[in-house]
């Protein structure tokens, strides 16, 4: 027993270093009464925002110079082949999570990535806001969104992310991840048309991408070995706790032996 609480002591230290990512949470509600700030300085709802469709949701932030402009281009792309009505079907919303970025970086984004769509687009369909009183880190924790702050030595602020679409049904409801940068259209489709229907679906089975920090002095990305670690110390610890239930029953097993003897 005592090595046993040992290992779930180890656990618990492993788990609490790799919480950075997606942590799912299907099925929970978010509260429709967050405000943010729209392209044009506008105070709007979660729920207005939304418009009662089933709705698409990136969390992003404006200057990354990782993969957010990838994951972004990536959606252009995708809702252009959507076989869907946007603005009818469903709404989609980037969602900035930086704390020191204005509504006008977010409406210069936007107006970026509606000019590489290649159709004629509702442009009212895809919007791209910025919290308001934590209202981002709010919709990011009941998502479970996890990202990390970091300021270099040089002072410089960046964020360390995940890349995923998250679907939410029109009262709110996590209905589907859809994790990584590029996403088919039939995917996206299939997730737009469960959530519509309020259906909680499994997640695709695809790898998770991180945003990692950028050293601009450098030009190159910092690569987190914690994660790394961590991943390697779970599956240390898992081969251990295998080892303590083997070992456990071989005890049993051999106390058994000679009290039958």
């Amino acid at each position: 027993m005592k090595k046993f609480l040992m290992f779930l002591m180890l656990i618990g230290t492993v788990h609490a270093a790799t919480q950075l990512g997606i942590n799912e949470k299907l099925g929970t509600m978010v509260p429709l009464d967050l405000t943010f700030i729209n392209e044009t300085g506008e105070r709007v709802t979660l729920k207005k925002l939304m418009d009662g469709k089933p709705t698409m949701i990136s969390l992003n932030y404006f200057r990354c110079a990782g993969i957010c402009t990838p994951q972004l281009n990536d959606m252009a792309k995708m809702l252009g082949r959507l076989d869907l009505a946007e603005n009818t079907d469903y709404k989609v919303l980037t969602i900035g999570f930086a704390e020191d970025e204005g509504y006008e970086l977010a409406a210069a984004k936007r107006q970026t990535m509606l000019k590489t769509i290649q159709r004629d687009y509702v442009q009212d369909a895809w919007h791209f806001v910025i919290g308001e009183n934590n209202s981002s880190g709010i919709l990011a924790d009941k998502v479970g969104f996890t990202y990390e702050k970091t300021v270099s030595p040089a002072g410089v602020v960046d964020y360390l992310h995940p890349a995923a679409l998250i679907m939410l049904s029109p009262d709110g409801k996590v209905t589907r991840y859809l994790n990584g940068i590029e996403q088919l259209p039939f995917d996206v489709k299939m997730a737009l048309m469960e959530a519509g229907q309020g259906k909680v679906g499994p997640t695709i089975a695809k790898n998770l991408l991180y945003c990692f920090a950028y050293d601009p002095k450098a030009k190159t990305y910092i690569f987190k070995w914690e994660k790394i670690a961590g991943a390697i110390m779970t599956l240390i610890m898992l081969a251990f706790f295998i080892y303590l239930v083997r070992t456990s029953r071989r005890e049993e097993d051999h106390q058994q032996n000679k009290g039958d003897k």
